[in-house]
């Protein structure tokens, strides 16, 4: 029997004093964490919530979102983060596919705005019986009908609660993520995949109780800043300094000032802190703190390794995962030698090899394979889509889409993403999804999306239409409509008109023939 939230728990009672979240003024230690999360647990019990149910949560960095998401996991209840940028029609969709029966979400503020698509959301899911509101002032009644502010939810329960333990296999948390093939799919991690993931994060990392102070810029309803840094950074009583919205000059003070000795983000955030380095930050007071640097999501150029080597005197550790890992399969091999553009080896109890398309096992060298991944990490499966896991999951392996090659020594190399995903700012988009909102404006007939190289984001959105004969519009209004529809990070800030699209023979689109 086990529950994620025992990483809280361990550390709140082996180090009550010690801080947990930072952000600005306020800081929180371990008890006072622990304690609110008691009380979100017996909040939901009260509500009627059982071992099992769904519980989704929108919350950008700011330390309600562990106390959320740990009292969630008390009760036995698997949590759904949900992206903060993700519109009304977007979040309506993943509250009804997870069968979430309540719902916490952030108001929001003129400085982290949001709060109305949560309504929007909320409104149009059958099922979903809580709205929880997260505003700033706790005490403040809540503006939107049907919705209680969590300070006034919370108020008469009480700080203490018994955790309800579950099977090891049992879910914990429901990571959305749409894959190849652009339908939003609910990867289903269970207490071990995340509990495992975490210990092994601070095996690499060769973390130490109470020692390490965490830089969080990485969205914390996101695998990568969930694992690396929240539950690997609590289940060592690491201090996590949170950021909800990342700016490199924001960053960079806080690196100096919290004395932050763990970094981990996308290569455009390390592209951004280097730009950042003015006269007037003390770089040595950075780099004499500074024991880990991790980036994932993407490739890292050549030159940002060593030139974060050369200002901060810390190697980036680089390392691959997706959601339906938990999310770390691979990573660098701490004590050797960096090999850039590798994401390494193995990570302890992790399989890797190359397929083929009919899963054969790629043998050789250099020679180029799709990755497949088996261990204590892999996904349950994708929530309540059986077909969708039988393609992908073979005996325990599952099969990434992604192109890779392993050289000699046994070190990958990703050579291609999966099919036509782009990675804008470190978030993955999948154009699938995108065409189809586009071709529900009444003037498109036909949308094909690609990504097109970015100086900061390392790739933009940019869409190619063709308009039903007669239908007028323009490209900045096809922009416009896009953004009303679609998270911000998502919709097509270029869009082409275009006569005609190239094709095969059988009608399918000529991607790569697009720019």
């Amino acid at each position: 029997m086990l529950n994620l939230s025992v990483l809280l728990e361990d550390s709140a009672r082996r180090h009550p004093d010690r801080d947990a979240v930072v952000l600005g003024a306020q800081r929180l230690t371990y008890a006072h964490v622990e304690a609110a999360a008691n009380q979100v647990a017996n909040l939901l019990v009260a509500r009627g919530i059982q071992p099992g149910d769904k519980v989704a949560l929108s919350c950008p960095n700011l330390p309600y979102f562990p106390i959320v998401y740990y009292g969630i996991l008390k009760t036995g209840a698997v949590v759904v983060p949900l992206n903060v940028l993700l519109k009304g029609r977007e979040i309506t969709y993943h509250l009804k596919d997870s069968e979430a029966k309540a719902y916490f979400c952030f108001q929001g503020t003129p400085e982290l705005p949001m709060g109305a698509e949560g309504h929007a959301g909320f409104g149009g899911a059958d099922g979903c019986e809580h709205f929880f509101l997260i505003t700033a002032d706790p005490a403040a009644a809540s503006p939107i009908e049907g919705a209680e502010t969590l300070g006034q939810a919370l108020a008469g329960h009480g700080p203490v609660f018994e955790t309800v333990l579950r099977a090891e296999t049992d879910a914990a948390v429901i990571l959305y993520t749409s894959g190849t093939t652009g339908q939003a799919k609910g990867a289903e991690l269970s207490h071990s995949n995340l509990v495992l993931n975490a210990l092994t994060c601070n095996r690499l990392f060769a973390s130490q109780p109470a020692t390490d102070t965490h830089l969080l810029v990485l969205p914390l309803f996101h695998s990568f800043g969930s694992t690396v840094n929240m539950n690997a950074g609590f289940s060592v009583a690491a201090t996590l300094v949170l950021l909800p919205r990342f700016d490199a000059n924001a960053a960079v003070r806080l690196l100096q000032s919290e004395n932050v000795t763990f970094f981990a983000g996308v290569p455009t955030m390390y592209w951004g802190l280097l730009n950042a380095l003015g006269e007037d930050v003390d770089v040595e007071r950075i780099a004499r703190n500074m024991r880990v640097a991790v980036s994932g999501g993407s490739s890292l150029p050549v030159e940002i390794i060593k030139a974060v080597q050369e200002r901060f005197g810390v190697t980036i550790l680089e390392g691959y995962g997706l959601s339906e890992t938990s999310p770390v399969a691979t990573f660098s091999d701490p004590g050797a030698e960096p090999r850039p553009g590798s994401i390494g080896i193995p990570i302890w109890g992790v399989e890797v090899k190359l397929i083929d398309p009919d899963w054969n096992t790629v043998g050789g060298a250099d020679e180029i394979g799709e990755v497949a991944v088996r261990g204590h990490n892999i996904m349950n499966g994708y929530y309540n889509r059986p077909e969708a896991t039988a393609e992908v999951m073979r005996d325990g392996w599952f099969r990434t889409g992604d192109l890779a090659r392993r050289d000699k020594d046994g070190y990958y190399y990703i050579v291609d993403r999966a099919k036509d995903m782009i990675i804008r700012g470190g978030f993955n988009v999948y154009p699938r999804e995108i065409e189809e909102v586009l071709i529900g404006h009444e003037a498109v007939s036909l949308a094909a999306v690609i990504g097109v190289p970015h100086p900061s984001h390392g790739e933009e959105v940019k869409a190619f239409v063709i308009l039903h004969p007669g239908a007028t519009v323009t490209e900045e209004e096809l922009v416009a409509w896009g953004k009303e529809r679609m998270a911000s990070y998502k919709y097509p800030r270029i869009v082409k008109i275009v006569e005609s699209l190239p094709m095969t023979a059988t009608g399918k689109l000529l991607k790569r023939e697009l720019s």
